[in-house]
């Protein structure tokens, strides 16, 4: 029987992000992917985008779900990303009670915030709920400013160490997760990589790339979604992460060999898209 993949997160109609990434990247991949969101946005909130419009759906998830449990609607993985509110964290829990598969994966991404700073919206009881949340998962991807937000610790920026790491996966493992995917992580100027821990095997593995020195709206959530498509595909974590990262990188690449100034907003990962189909054998 084929996989299927349930993504809930906001559609940013314009930005190439969270579900306008997601549905065509997991697609991709040859998963059949479904999808709930939490917010419609006219654009997302980066960048030079002012007056964007936001539609809350926090009341259409308990009516979703109650329409998929009367057709009996299940998924393999549950994956989650910008969740809007913690109310919408109650009710994900209750899909993830009653629509995931025997022996289905629950993966979340945290999305609350980069560089230090939350995004518009959350704050710190925010993150408690995330904390609680991620409890429930199979694996968790946090950057690294949102693994100081989940362990209620300060954000030191670029001044760490691969000792201060480990620590930092420990303790995220400790929330619950099975696997823990940190991203952001660089040891110096010229990589910039992830950070997996598996509290089976008790092991830390790294995965570097060669840094590219600008950054792009919405090169998490393309990391995320390749990494869900390759994981839905049976490829062992490590492989997946490795994956992940050289898609985003080749995605990053295809988008500065014709920077184009108008198109500041997401990097141009349609054109990315045969790489990871090749890597998968789709």
């Amino acid at each position: 029987m084929s996989k299927r993949v349930l993504t809930i997160q906001d559609i940013s109609c314009v930005g190439q992000c969270s579900l306008t990434v997601a549905l065509p990247v997991i697609s991709a991949t040859g998963i059949e992917t479904c999808v709930l969101p939490s917010a419609v946005l006219s654009t997302h909130t980066g960048g030079k985008f002012t007056n964007f419009t936001f539609r809350d759906l926090t009341e259409d998830i308990p009516k979703i779900n109650k329409s998929w449990l009367e057709s009996n609607q299940k998924f393999d993985y549950i994956y989650t990303g910008y969740i809007g509110s913690a109310k919408q964290i109650d009710y994900i829990e209750d899909i993830i009670n009653s629509c995931l598969n025997e022996n289905g994966q629950v993966i979340i991404d945290p999305v609350m915030g980069d560089l230090g700073k939350f995004y518009s919206g959350f704050d710190m009881n925010y993150a408690k709920k995330m904390r609680g949340f991620c409890g429930k998962a199979d694996i968790i991807m946090p950057n690294l400013t949102e693994a100081s937000f989940l362990l209620d610790i300060p954000y030191i920026g670029e001044n760490f160490n691969k000792s201060y790491i480990d620590e930092i996966l420990i303790k995220l493992s400790n929330l619950g997760a099975k696997k823990v995917v940190l991203t952001g992580v660089s040891f110096n100027k010229d990589e910039l990589g992830v950070a997996i821990y598996d509290t089976t095997s008790k092991s830390t593995n790294y995965c570097f790339n060669k840094k590219i020195n600008k950054s792009f709206h919405g090169t998490g959530d393309l990391f995320a979604s390749s990494l869900v498509g390759a994981i839905a595909n049976d490829v062992h974590i490590l492989e997946a992460v490795k994956i992940a990262t050289e898609f985003v990188f080749e995605a990053i690449s295809a988008t500065m060999e014709n920077y184009d100034t108008d198109h500041w907003y997401g990097v141009r990962f349609e054109k990315a898209l045969p790489y990871l189909m090749r890597k998968l054998n789709k």
